[in-house]
């Protein structure tokens, strides 16, 4: 139940940072830290919910690494292009400006 539960924590905590990669040049400093600040925030959710580190945790977790980073550009591509919101870099604020 604990995996589960921190797998889809992950996958929620990925999604704002997809949404900020897709927005920077590929390769900037702002993409490596889209893709690295939540390495560390899912390395911190391990440690306080006490999952530890076996092996069969690894698959859960990555996958919901990678679906929330693709999710985040997904809801990116289609506030811009099918939408035609003006878009920021910033998925809270976008969503405030944008859907409310």
């Amino acid at each position: 139940m604990k995996l589960i539960i921190v797998s889809i924590t992950v996958l929620i905590i990925n999604i704002p940072f997809g949404y900020w990669r897709e927005n920077v040049k590929k390769y900037s400093l702002q993409w490596i830290l889209a893709i690295h600040v939540p390495v560390v925030l899912v390395i911190l959710e391990r440690i306080l919910s006490h999952l530890g580190y076996a092996w069969f945790t690894f698959p859960f977790i990555i996958i919901a690494f990678f679906t929330g980073q693709y999710l985040g550009t997904k809801i990116f591509d289609y506030l811009k292009y099918k939408k035609h919101y003006n878009v920021s870099s910033c998925l809270v604020m976008d969503c405030i400006r944008n859907c409310f």
